[in-house]
């Protein structure tokens, strides 16, 4: 099986909050390996092209205003199925309808200040990749711990 990498913005209601480290640490203890982070103030025409598919709902304001109101997080993640893994430690979008033991289950009461975006596919995930990181910005190293990660068979190959 081969690895997959995936796109986390911590947005300004984790920054704001002082929830980054809390929440990065659930995604290296789950095992997933950092390949890439940097902090960033987004602008309007960036969340425009990354929000593409909201730029016509009324609500889509609210949307500027929270992902501007501070810098956010950005960061790349690797793991065998990252995209799932990563969407199953988050939980559902609003935080009042997630999981508790969930990132927004337990941090947000939000539909809007959740906390955190993650890739939503494969294909998302390449093109958000490459929206946010230059191909120098993310790191291919070998993560020691990866045989007690994961079974030989399943990182074999």
């Amino acid at each position: 099986m081969a690895m997959q990498q995936t796109l986390i913005i911590f947005k300004p209601s984790a920054v704001e909050r002082g929830l980054v480290g809390t929440v990065l640490e659930r995604f290296e203890r789950k095992g997933l390996k950092i390949c890439g982070m940097k902090m960033m103030q987004l602008s309007e025409e960036l969340l425009r092209e990354h929000y593409a598919h909201l730029v016509d709902r009324p609500f889509f304001p609210l949307i500027i205003g929270s992902m501007t109101a501070s810098p956010v997080i950005v960061m790349v993640l690797e793991g065998l199925d990252a995209i799932e893994v990563v969407r199953n430690l988050t939980g559902a979008t609003n935080g009042r309808k997630a999981a508790p033991g969930t990132i927004r289950g337990d941090f947000s009461v939000s539909g809007q200040e959740n906390i955190i975006h993650a890739s939503s596919s494969p294909e998302d995930a390449e093109v958000e990749i490459k929206r946010f990181f230059k191909s120098d910005e993310i790191f291919d190293y070998k993560l020691n711990a990866l045989p007690f990660l994961y079974s030989a068979d399943e990182i074999e190959g």
